[in-house]
């Protein structure tokens, strides 16, 4: 991850959103700011439906294509689903640079970002049907985003190259994986590399108001970190054959590595964290809104939330226990004792993102 300038701070500093909720952009033709308050139209949202750009949100990552194909089906139409990736705060400077000529309908956010979307003003006071039964913190308080499914800060491990595997966060510090350790850089711009640090707090004894735990762990792990990106290429090859991920991105990258002849295990490191996703959509793209708010509901659909079940993911209404998973769609699943130390936050609107990221730039990184 490029780590961002040193007046990162300012660009997450929320201070102006009032002053640019105010300059509202051009909208379509008959289409107010108060149409948000309506309910979908189906007609409307299947013409809407034809192209569908998404920012954050490849059909790849948690198995939203399932979850767009399915919604199709549902509804009635053919859709194009075109995706530029890009991290959690990006998503939403973007949302907010294009709110004169809005692109993007919907984006995928970690959940810490939710409270950052509302204060820039790029979502929306919509809230889905469906939203009825999460409780506060797991949506938008006017609506606009919704939790969706959880990760848990995890490694996946080449062991044809690794035979000693590493079981805890502190294995990661042997010297002989110096260099062989995927990058994590919580500096502000995406929720994984944020929850990771999370996670390493906690597992050393902090919590989300005490990261020292944290950094300390973190200004050791340093050195250990390879400079080649995380992807399947890199752990197939060996040029990170340790990579910091999600559990269902451990997954699918294991199940990838297994389709290539290449042994690899996925680690659950005791302390590690749930860290929920959410689906946030686009204010500013009036002329997309009733595909956008059938998007919203949807996710938390039975039909979406299995299909993130499949990939590996926990949906977030199974999480609350108001949703049975039949035994098909949590094949993919590590076994449950892996998860028996995890830990459950339960106010995440108590974590703020600006110091967070400062957190890691002073304390972590030395800037």
């Amino acid at each position: 991850m490029t780590a961002l300038p040193m007046n990162r701070r300012h660009l997450l500093q929320l201070g102006a959103a009032a002053a640019g909720a105010a300059l509202l952009p051009r909208l379509a033709v008959g289409a107010t700011m108060d149409d948000w308050a309506k309910p979908a139209d189906l007609e409307a949202a299947r013409r809407e439906a034809e192209i569908y750009t998404t920012y954050g949100m490849p059909d790849t990552w948690a198995n939203y294509g399932e979850v767009f194909q399915r919604m199709a089906q549902k509804y009635g139409y053919t859709s194009q689903h075109v995706d530029t990736d890009m991290s959690s705060m990006e998503e939403i400077m973007k949302f907010d640079a294009e709110k004169n000529n809005p692109v993007a309908i919907s984006s995928d956010i970690g959940i810490l970002f939710g409270p950052v979307a509302d204060a820039r003003g790029v979502v929306p006071p919509y809230m889905p049907p469906s939203a009825e039964k999460l409780p506060a913190g797991l949506k938008g308080k006017d609506g606009g985003w919704v939790a969706t499914f959880t990760g848990v800060p995890a490694m996946v491990v080449n062991t044809d190259l690794i035979k000693d595997v590493p079981r805890s966060w502190d294995d990661l510090l042997r010297p002989e994986f110096k260099g062989k350790v995927g990058a994590i850089d919580a500096s502000g711009m995406g929720g994984t590399d944020m929850a990771m640090f999370i996670a390493w707090a906690y597992a050393h004894g902090g919590s989300v108001s005490d990261l020292a735990p944290g950094a300390e762990f973190a200004r050791k792990l340093l050195p250990q970190m390879a400079s080649a990106p995380q992807n399947t290429q890199t752990l197939e090859r060996g040029e990170v054959p340790i990579q910091l991920k999600y559990d269902f991105n451990c997954i699918a990258s294991a199940a990838a590595m297994k389709a290539k002849g290449v042994n690899a295990q996925v680690i659950i490191p005791e302390g590690t964290i749930y860290a929920p996703s959410a689906t946030m959509i686009n204010r500013y793209n009036v002329d997309k809104m009733n595909i956008a708010k059938v998007f919203l509901d949807f996710v938390l659909s039975d039909e979406a939330q299995i299909a993130f079940a499949k990939f590996g993911a926990r949906p977030i209404r199974w999480v609350l226990g108001d949703l049975e998973l039949p035994a098909e769609a949590r094949a993919s699943w590590l076994p449950d004792e892996d998860y028996a130390n995890v830990h459950k936050i339960d106010d995440w609107s108590a974590i703020n993102v600006a110091d967070l990221a400062q957190y890691w730039v002073e304390e972590v990184t030395g800037g």
